[in-house]
């Protein structure tokens, strides 16, 4: 563990072959089944970053305990204060790309993104650079329960995103990835400009500009199980505009 907040690196943790870079902000309902959930995939060689932004619902001590609970497989970051998912992420892949992991992988804390998936997910990275879990691509979807307007929203942004950008793959803003770390040095993590919503839509930018070989893997998005999402209009607006941004300065 580290409560170092900006100055991360590693400490006693175990050799990662795979580590799950899960970036947290109040998610203490959550958290302790992800990781449940996650570990029971038995997956060798398995560790996890997780990046903690100073949930006020107590998210890191949980996350300090769990590292307790599994002894050398934990790497934990408190960081003060809420500084955004993209630097969150950053931060966590950077960290894994440290420690000498050969296959990374980024997911929420909130259990929308199924653990079940990891198995092929990771699977996959042995003919691939990158390897998405995709709502858009056939097979993949969204949770049932959404209403005809956020499934609109969701599919409407992803569409305008990828005009936006130009990038194949379907889709653009997925958080449920898997990387080989020499895809993560090929692209240059220190180099992603977007810290908000639009980070994941970057990271999709940079891939497909680097020439990786990005597959895509259909899974159902469900919806969150507790908390609040984050997520909100304003927010996905002001991302559109700095993808835009984004595609002119290349």
């Amino acid at each position: 563990m580290t409560r170092e907040p900006e100055q991360p690196g590693p400490t006693d943790v175990g050799p990662m072959k795979v580590a799950i870079v899960v970036p947290t902000y109040n998610e203490a309902e959550t958290l302790p089944l992800l990781i449940e959930k996650v570990v029971a995939q038995d997956i060798p060689g398995l560790g996890f970053i997780v990046v903690d932004d100073g949930s006020p619902d107590g998210t890191g001590d949980i996350a300090d305990r769990l590292a307790d609970d599994f002894p050398g497989m934990f790497l934990v970051v408190h960081r003060e204060g809420k500084l955004g998912l993209g630097t969150a992420y950053m931060m966590g892949l950077q960290m894994a790309v440290d420690t000498g992991a050969e296959q990374i992988v980024e997911m929420d804390a909130d259990l929308s993104h199924p653990p079940e998936v990891l198995p092929a997910l990771i699977s996959k990275l042995d003919s691939a650079d990158v390897v998405v879990a995709s709502r858009y691509t056939d097979g993949g979807g969204v949770d049932p329960a959404w209403g005809w307007g956020r499934k609109q929203f969701s599919h409407w942004g992803n569409v305008g995103i990828r005009l936006v950008l130009g990038i194949k793959v379907k889709d653009a803003t997925a958080g449920f990835k898997a990387f080989r770390r020499e895809g993560l040095e090929t692209i240059g993590i220190s180099r992603m400009r977007l810290t908000g919503f639009g980070f994941q839509a970057e990271v999709a930018f940079r891939c497909q500009k680097a020439g990786l070989k990005v597959v895509e893997l259909p899974y159902v998005f469900m919806e969150r199980t507790a908390g609040k999402s984050k997520m909100s209009f304003a927010i996905a607006f002001e991302a559109f505009i700095k993808l835009t941004w984004l595609r002119v300065r290349g």
